[in-house]
């Protein structure tokens, strides 16, 4: 585009613009700010966002107001957000299941990777390996030796298609070569309801549903599915030093804005969910839920984010999994 008027007047009304997102963020926020749950109220997910939205609220004094979009397994929020003007004013939480939907849908109404911009990590959820007290194994080890023995195939019980229940058993049947089958429930409630009657074998459950029950001798955990050990469990090793090295199954929980949202406004909002995440509440409501506060840099959730978009996508393929209509 031409200039009509003088160098000097072109090159202020350049730098003018070029200083727009940063003074958008000096001003950021001075409306309400919408914050999209792509899932049902009271899940896990609702609750995270509900946490950091009173924070923030009392922070900015602006209403930070959530907004539960559930459908899809996620994608009718994601796609709201997605489709929302890139100022900051409409944001998103959502959990690992952002990340399974490519491998899970012919075809989403937006860009996983290329339609979104990480803003900052929240919370971890780690899951717990737990059987049946009637079954013969008491390690990790030795329950992928039971399984690989057994003719008629172990089984476990996981809530929904794409679940971190359900993922948690694709991705140990394929690191231990075996092939325990999975028996689908409405949700994780009933499915450890089932393990706990003895119809199942074993699940990859919640921790803050499951532990109780380890305690009174119903049921007997094996190990943890994150990376490190659980805070909330140090003595309970990780599978993957118990038996499979590189075993990692976590739902994760984050905060994505519209892409092209001003590099600006998603420092400063990174740095607000810094902050509050060492906040002593902030960490006891989410570990009530079984949450372990988690932050990354933006540039961090990014690469994480296409790392288990990779990872999900190659194990649901060679895998050949069912996965039920979304």
């Amino acid at each position: 585009m031409g200039c009509a008027v003088s160098r000097k007047t072109c090159l202020l009304l350049a730098l003018s613009w070029a200083a727009l997102p940063a003074a958008q963020a000096q001003v950021y926020p001075n409306k309400p700010i919408r914050l999209i749950v792509p899932a049902s109220i009271g899940s896990v997910t609702d609750v995270v966002a509900r946490a950091l939205a009173q924070k923030l609220t009392e922070r900015w004094a602006q209403p930070v107001v959530v907004e539960d979009r559930r459908g899809a397994n996620g994608v009718l929020g994601s796609e709201f957000v997605a489709k929302s003007a890139p100022d900051g004013y409409t944001l998103l939480v959502v959990d690992t299941a952002h990340v399974t939907n490519p491998a899970r849908h012919a075809k989403l109404p937006y860009d996983t990777l290329h339609d979104f911009a990480p803003v900052s990590m929240i919370a971890l959820v780690p899951s717990v390996l737990v059987v049946h007290p009637s079954l013969p194994a008491r390690t990790v080890k030795e329950l992928v030796a039971l399984a690989g023995a057994r003719l008629d195939g172990l089984n476990y019980a996981s809530a929904g298609s794409g679940s971190a229940t359900h993922m948690a058993g694709l991705l140990f049947n394929m690191m231990a070569g075996v092939s325990m089958v999975r028996v689908p429930y409405k949700g994780g409630r009933l499915a450890l309801t089932e393990l706990i009657g003895g119809q199942v074998s074993l699940m990859f459950g919640s921790m803050i549903l499951s532990m109780p029950h380890v305690r009174t001798g119903k049921l007997r955990a094996l190990g943890v599915t994150s990376a490190q050990r659980s805070a909330a469990e140090p003595g309970l090793p990780t599978i993957a030093e118990a038996a499979l090295p590189g075993y990692e199954v976590t739902t994760w929980f984050a905060l994505l804005a519209p892409a092209k949202t001003p590099g600006p406004i998603v420092n400063k909002l990174n740095s607000e969910i810094t902050s509050l995440l060492t906040l002593p509440d902030i960490r006891e409501r989410m570990l009530f839920h079984g949450a372990e506060v988690h932050h990354r840099s933006s540039a961090d959730l990014g690469d994480h984010i296409r790392r288990e978009i990779a990872k999900w996508d190659k194990l649901i393929k060679e895998s050949a999994a069912r996965m039920d209509p979304p």
